[in-house]
């Protein structure tokens, strides 16, 4: 969440939380922890000890100039949910009807983050930035808006709701976040290699290499034709 602190610097932002996010605040925090807390005039979701904990439920293009300013003088943790499982809750269009709710096919993995992560890939690279993935189960309520959201036929997603976390992965340098490269993809591989070994689309291996060469987990060494050849870099894997 972002946002500009006031002088008390606590507590500040709760009033349009969404309840994602706010689930996920209330999961991750311990006791003696502080939230919602004015830092270098920004508001930082959690603050334990010295560490900075920043809870980004959308897109990560908003929060850059953010966490590029916090990491300059804070240890800071992004923390980004990945809906596993989602069920998808529709509110009743007309007085009478009854809310459906199924379950969405899409299952996301922590592979999923670099759709996110490309926009600022070089920031793991920094001693003071992790990410951590957190794979939730979550609904999803949506209600119907005549002539909104074309592609959904008119439903618009009114809010997320946190069910529970599955699993969450910590990334606090390169060399952690070159090891979702399955072991069998052999060297030098193309993006081509790391679609058909994770089963996701070329589109997201684009971008997954993208992000691991910003940040120095991997080196392009050629061409094999039209393909950019790359290869673990060993200097990122410890």
């Amino acid at each position: 969440m972002c946002g500009m602190a006031d002088e008390n610097g606590s507590q500040i932002g709760t009033l349009n939380e969404n309840p994602l996010h706010a689930g996920l605040k209330e999961w991750y925090a311990e006791p003696g922890d502080r939230v919602e807390v004015g830092v270098d005039g920004y508001v930082v979701d959690i603050i334990r000890d010295e560490l900075l904990i920043e809870i980004q439920t959308g897109s990560l293009y908003p929060i850059r100039a953010k966490l590029r300013e916090l990491v300059k003088d804070h240890p800071v943790r992004l923390v980004c949910p990945l809906a596993r499982d989602k069920y998808i809750v529709k509110l009743p269009k007309a007085e009478g009807q009854e809310r459906t709710r199924r379950k969405s096919p899409k299952h996301c993995r922590v592979v999923d983050l670099f759709e996110e992560l490309v926009t600022m890939p070089d920031l793991l690279q920094h001693t003071n930035f992790g990410i951590e993935a957190v794979l939730t189960e979550e609904e999803e309520v949506r209600r119907h808006e005549a002539g909104r959201a074309w592609r959904r036929r008119g439903w618009v997603i009114q809010e997320r709701r946190l069910l529970q976390v599955v699993e969450h992965h910590l990334f606090e340098k390169p060399g952690e976040m070159v090891r979702l490269i399955p072991a069998d993809v052999e060297q030098p591989f193309t993006t081509a290699d790391l679609s058909e070994s994770l089963d996701i689309r070329r589109r997201l291996a684009q971008k997954m290499a993208y992000c691991l060469r910003n940040m120095g987990a991997i080196t392009q060494v050629g061409k094999d034709g039209n393909a950019y050849l790359y290869e673990r870099a060993t200097s990122s894997a410890a």
